[in-house]
């Protein structure tokens, strides 16, 4: 059977596409915006056709010239408006691509659609935005399923959770199960990178090992806004130190003979840094796979990955699905967020308590903080109109989405401009 056919978004360094490649697919396009990101792309597969620029502006690429006898569509879009670390702006971060690739599936027409982003994603703030993406997906003839992903349960050697959305037509949609983790647990630190820390000679490199006998913290730092590169804030820097790394910084090279840590007026050093092959490594990054830019351009390239046999994981559960192949199995009906999907059927607006009565008939047990705390995420991310029914009862009515889906007046557009330079 001839390859199944991939069009990638927000490609960054190619964690996903090295992933979906040993799954079975082949790209026929990845765009992507980092100029660095891209020459890593075309150093490691001149083959591919690779656009560079903002993916939503139509000068870069057409979505329609790609959609016929399209497998897949995947991406890794912007993590800032969902991160747990950033202000979680949502729908209002004008880094947000979310929505707006999930409308492509409609422009398109993939049998398949997988995006990737943040565990900050799958928290309660979002469950509305997440109920969202699926009706609008239902509309567009597939089914969606979230599910959150770790990566060490994939063999690789880091606490890297990933909120994944898979959507498939509905064809295919019953054919789709997400992959199990792997029998044998993953290498520590100390196991994947032994062979790289005593390469130039390094005597203390098996001492060393034994004591990196976990697997790592979630490899950070990839965001422009970072002045350099190292592994992450105060909580991943002390793990880091009890796996003997130095993680207040990226070295050029491997420790050689003789090497011992500073001694500073912090105190002793716990270990050696790591290089970027080494970050690379325990992204799930074969060896191989060289990485274009200098070092702090290619630390962040490797923070932003999706690590590759993560990838392979879901590419290949996709790829069994679009094949048919095993037995089919009852679709999903998950509800994220019954208070978003009350007001989305209501034909007039809805007072707290008419929310709290139809939340009761459907054996959705919400009180009242939990229905207010749920008004207030909606707020943030659709236009809400509100209605005083009598002095001190509000009655609440859903309105537009406030993502960006494409429109051509959306604020994105000028906030983007202004803020290309710290957008990765």
């Amino acid at each position: 059977m001839s390859a199944l056919k991939v069009v990638e978004i927000c490609a960054g360094a190619g964690g996903q596409a090295l992933g979906l490649e040993n799954a079975g697919f082949e790209h026929v396009l990845a765009v992507e915006l980092d100029p660095n990101a891209c020459a890593t792309l075309k150093a490691n597969r001149p083959e591919w056709a690779v656009a560079q620029g903002d993916v939503a502006d139509e000068g870069v690429w057409r979505p329609e010239d790609f959609k016929d006898g399209l497998d897949l569509l995947a991406g890794g879009v912007p993590c800032p408006p969902f991160t747990i670390a950033g202000k979680q702006l949502g729908a209002a971060d004008e880094r947000d691509l979310f929505a707006w690739a999930v409308g492509l599936a409609g422009r398109m027409q993939p049998k398949a659609l997988l995006l990737e982003n943040v565990r900050g994603l799958s928290a309660s703030r979002f469950s509305a935005y997440r109920q969202h993406v699926l009706d609008t997906l239902l509309e567009l003839g597939y089914i969606g399923e979230w599910r959150l992903l770790q990566a060490s349960d994939f063999g690789v050697p880091q606490l890297r959770p990933r909120f994944v959305l898979v959507a498939l037509k509905e064809e295919y949609a019953g054919y789709f199960h997400w992959p199990e983790p792997d029998d044998s647990p993953a290498p520590t630190v100390g196991e994947a990178l032994k062979d790289l820390m005593a390469a130039n000679g390094w005597e203390g490199a098996e001492e060393w090992a034994a004591r990196a006998d976990a697997i790592a913290p979630t490899i950070v730092g990839g965001s422009k806004k970072h002045g350099g590169a190292d592994l992450g804030p105060s909580r991943a820097k002390a793990a880091w130190a009890g796996l003997g790394v130095d993680a207040w910084g990226v070295a050029n090279e491997a420790p050689g003979p003789g090497w011992k840590p500073d001694v500073t007026a912090k105190g002793e050093k716990p270990g050696p840094k790591l290089t970027t092959q080494m970050a690379a490594r325990i992204q799930g990054f074969s060896d191989n796979w060289k990485f274009q830019g200098r070092k702090t351009t290619t630390y962040r390239q490797i923070g932003n990955a999706f690590p590759p046999p993560v990838a392979e994981a879901v590419g290949r559960s996709i790829a069994r699905a679009l094949k048919k192949e095993g037995a089919p199995r009852a679709l999903p009906d998950a509800v994220h967020d019954p208070v978003y999907a009350i007001l989305r059927e209501a034909s007039a607006a809805v007072t707290v308590d008419q929310i709290l009565a139809k939340l009761e008939k459907r054996d959705a047990a919400m009180a009242l903080p939990d229905v207010e705390r749920h008004l207030s995420y909606l707020i943030r991310d659709f236009d809400i109109e509100f209605i005083e029914r009598k002095p001190g009862v509000l009655a609440y009515k859903l309105h537009g989405f406030k993502a960006f889906v494409g429109q051509d007046g959306h604020e994105r557009h000028e906030l983007f401009k202004a803020n290309k330079a710290k957008i990765s």
